[in-house]
């Protein structure tokens, strides 16, 4: 089954696989077979990192690169981050088992 993923930059998109899987970032930059993705914090604009278009998901969602920092990104991003709800955080080995 193959999925359909049109990104172009300013993407929003959620990564799938590796150490940034269900993180949000923002598309970069986009070549044949991966996207260079960036999300302000430990992947800053200026060394966003590539990434297989496999292993990413878009969120249909877009962010207006123009005059883009790192610190509007972080900011932008975590509007869209969905809120946890209210309550404990759950530890590593609830997370687990949920």
């Amino acid at each position: 089954m193959t999925r359909q993923t049109e990104v172009v930059r300013g993407s929003v998109v959620k990564a799938l696989a590796g150490r940034e899987r269900d993180r949000l970032f923002v598309a970069e930059a986009v070549a044949d077979r991966c996207v260079y993705i960036a999300d302000g914090k430990e992947r800053k604009l200026s060394k966003p990192k590539r990434k297989n278009r496999r292993h990413i998901s878009p969120t249909g969602q877009t962010l207006d690169m123009t005059d883009m920092t790192d610190k509007k990104l972080r900011k932008a991003l975590a509007a869209l981050k969905p809120e946890a709800p209210a309550g404990k955080d759950p530890t590593k080995a609830e997370r687990r088992e949920g």
